[in-house]
């Protein structure tokens, strides 16, 4: 199911507009959680590969010739691998958070490989002190899918 869903996301509604990223990220983020059914990590890397070059297609049918960027990314807190197009480059992404480009692989195999999914455990918990900030890192996959990279 999982692989069905991530094809999916290729024929969803997308929008491209530089001028309103909340736009773009309230139309073309998808959440996909865990399924019954436990896909090889191979095959849910080629499923989002396979995703990426649809929206590539779409998006230069659409006649836009500025940046477009795919990415994946696995949200622990929700149990849930997270995937969505925006007009940003893979260095800008929409994130209040500092971003680490990473092989798709590896997210795939930390979403597939946890148990408890939306469950962090006490003990990955970090305490922090009143008025501190905690230093939060997103491990993204990123690849361009528009004409402008």
């Amino acid at each position: 199911m999982l692989l069905t869903w991530i094809r999916e996301v290729a024929d969803e509604p997308l929008l491209i507009d530089p001028f309103d990223l909340r736009a773009e990220v309230r139309e073309n983020t998808w959440r996909l959680g865990p399924t019954a059914d436990r896909p090889a990590a191979d095959d849910v890397v080629a499923a989002f590969e396979e995703c990426a070059a649809l929206l590539r297609a779409r998006i230069n049918a659409m006649g836009h010739e500025g940046r477009a960027t795919f990415y994946v990314f696995h949200d622990a807190q929700a149990g849930s691998l997270k995937c969505s197009t925006t007009s940003l480059p893979a260095d800008r992404l929409p994130f209040r958070a500092r971003v680490e480009l990473v092989p798709l692989a590896g997210i795939v195999e930390e979403f597939l490989s946890d148990e408890t999914p939306g469950l962090v455990p006490w003990e990955d918990l970090e305490d922090v002190g009143p008025g501190q900030v905690a230093d939060h890192v997103v491990r993204v996959w990123a690849t361009e899918v528009g004409a402008g990279g």
